[in-house]
């Protein structure tokens, strides 16, 4: 399999170190197109405005400056010439992408911009514990576990042009993980997000958008309940974001 990998912390991240060990593990045809610098929170963007460049770091490793979306469309259509990859690998994230993170995560941008390229892709992210001072590699369960869950995901097929995948590992120990979970997209108590207003040191303000750290439900069968209970959390996703239900009351809203 020819495999291309990506993700949104940046080309010098550990994350993306533990993803190209993963992916090394399935196949020895890596190829790694990813942001020169963090794009944390980019989601689906792509530079229109700004040009793209690219620099070679290596074999097959390559740096963008730009977000994880233009990495590969720019691994896709430009690096990897005319043979196209297999399989497209996003992370492995610092953080979890659950719940509404989706929406904002660089990583899982760049999977879907392999699905809409027309490539199998699934994001891979890590949960922090930062509760646990015994966590000395916080990736330590992706890497044990990840190629085996990408392996199991490819067993599943073809995954459709409208589809990915959304892997999330918990923060312990290899051997506290308590199995695999098949989740659905998770949703928390918006009112976790805050404004902080802090002071430079000239006295002018500035502002940071952060997530308070207060409990939340977690609901049985979703991504946050998997991770919070120590499993790994695999979650399917698609592109198409129609509301059918929605189509059907507003036809009949329309009907007269």
């Amino acid at each position: 399999m020819r495999l291309l990998l990506t993700n949104d912390d940046g080309i010098n991240a550990p994350g993306l170190a533990a993803l190209e060990e993963i992916a090394r593990e399935i196949s020895d045809d890596v190829w790694i197109v990813a942001p020169e610098a963090d794009q944390s929170g980019a989601s689906h963007s792509i530079s229109i405005s700004d040009p793209l460049r690219l620099r070679e770091l290596g074999d097959k490793r390559f740096a963008v400056r730009g977000t994880p979306s233009d990495c590969v469309i720019m691994g896709v259509r430009h690096v990897l010439g005319e043979k196209r990859p297999d399989l497209v690998l996003s992370g492995v994230n610092r953080g979890q992408n659950v719940a509404e993170d989706v929406t904002y995560s660089g990583t899982i941008a760049g999977a879907i911009e392999g699905t809409i390229l027309g490539v199998r892709s699934i994001a891979l992210s890590q949960n922090l514990n930062r509760e646990r001072e015994d966590l000395d590699d916080p990736f330590a369960v992706a890497r044990s576990f990840g190629a085996d869950v990408v392996r199991r995901i490819l067993k599943a097929g073809e995954f459709g042009r409208d589809r990915l995948v959304n892997v999330n590992f918990p923060g312990c120990l290899p051997g506290e993980v308590k199995g695999i979970e098949i989740t659905h997209q998770g949703q928390r108590d918006q009112e976790l997000l805050k404004i902080e207003r802090r002071v430079d040191g000239r006295g002018n303000p500035y502002f940071w958008i952060i997530f308070g750290q207060a409990e939340y439900k977690a609901v049985e069968g979703a991504d946050l309940a998997a991770i919070r209970s120590g499993r790994i959390s695999v979650t399917p996703l698609k592109i198409d974001l129609t509301d059918e239900v929605l189509v059907d009351r507003l036809k009949a809203a329309f009907a007269d």
